[in-house]
């Protein structure tokens, strides 16, 4: 069997930094545990199975497709990155002629379409409600392998994601979350309610001058990813937060992960997101089994 498959840094205009997703094309059905095995072969955050949904589709010409995304270890229900690495595939390597691309997934249909040199993705928006916050945090999680000695300022959770969001005070600016040291791997003894999926630190954007409203770190040891560089469905959650708090619908926001990436947010008045970002693509290759 061969599988057309793409490395796509997204998130980004440079190729190795943003957030890296493979990218496979399904001619044909694939075996359900093939999925995984792939995922955990190509050993990325995600890895996006891109399949047609009907006889005659055809990767240039169909505008909906069926989307899943997988980590090295199980299937996700939501993935921004993955999406939009899967959108540049078609839009970019195939050529595909619409304009807009839908995606049916376990999130519902998701929309994809290009402005300029910009990809949008339509996604969700999930809404994080307030915490008892340090209690919170030394119930669900270590505090001290979480934000160590740092004070937090506001702790949300969401429970469509099942993402705890952690905002550190605002007396801290973004080197502060860059260089903090998050033992995400101790997260896996400390919760395992499964209440908690993913921890999202976040800090409000500071004063120099580059525009960005916030920026985050994103921790999801349970789905076998101890960072995430770039991810877009945190972002679901940190749009409606940071909209709120802010009294913006449209926001810049940074992740500063070691590779980084850039996310322009639109927050629209029916419930969803706009979340654009960039891409490159670095690899292109078939699997051959």
């Amino acid at each position: 069997m061969h599988i057309p498959v793409f490395t796509v840094d997204a998130f980004t205009n440079r190729p190795f930094s943003g957030n890296p997703a493979a990218v496979c094309l399904l001619e044909n059905d694939l075996g359900e545990d093939l999925h995984q095995k792939i995922a955990t072969e190509m050993n990325l955050s995600e890895t996006a199975f891109i399949r047609k949904l009907k006889p005659g589709d055809d990767f240039t010409k169909s505008s909906c497709f069926g989307l899943r995304w997988f980590t090295p270890a199980s299937e996700i229900p939501l993935c921004g990155h993955a999406t939009l690495a899967s959108a540049a595939v078609l839009f970019h390597v195939q050529k595909n002629t619409n304009s807009v691309l839908t995606f049916v997934t376990l999130s519902g249909e998701l929309k994809a379409r290009q402005v300029k040199d910009h990809i949008v993705l339509d996604l969700p928006l999930y809404t994080a409600y307030p915490q008892v916050s340090q209690n919170f945090i030394h119930d669900r999680l270590s505090k001290k392998a979480a934000v160590g000695d740092l004070s937090v300022q506001d702790v949300r959770y969401s429970p469509d994601t099942k993402n705890l969001l952690v905002r550190l005070s605002d007396t801290y600016e973004r080197p502060v979350l860059e260089e903090l040291k998050v033992s995400a791997q101790c997260f896996l003894s400390a919760e395992k309610t499964g209440k908690v999926k993913g921890l999202i630190l976040t800090v409000k954007g500071d004063s120099s001058g580059k525009g960005r409203d916030f920026y985050s770190r994103y921790f999801a040891p349970w789905y076998g990813v101890l960072e995430d560089p770039v991810t877009g469905s945190a972002h679901a959650v940190l749009s409606s937060y940071w909209s709120e708090q802010l009294g913006k619908k449209e926001m810049l926001a940074f992740q500063c992960s070691r590779r980084g990436g850039e996310l322009k947010i639109s927050v629209r008045s029916d419930g969803r997101v706009d979340i654009a970002g960039q891409t490159a693509i670095v690899l292109r290759g078939n699997l051959t089994f």
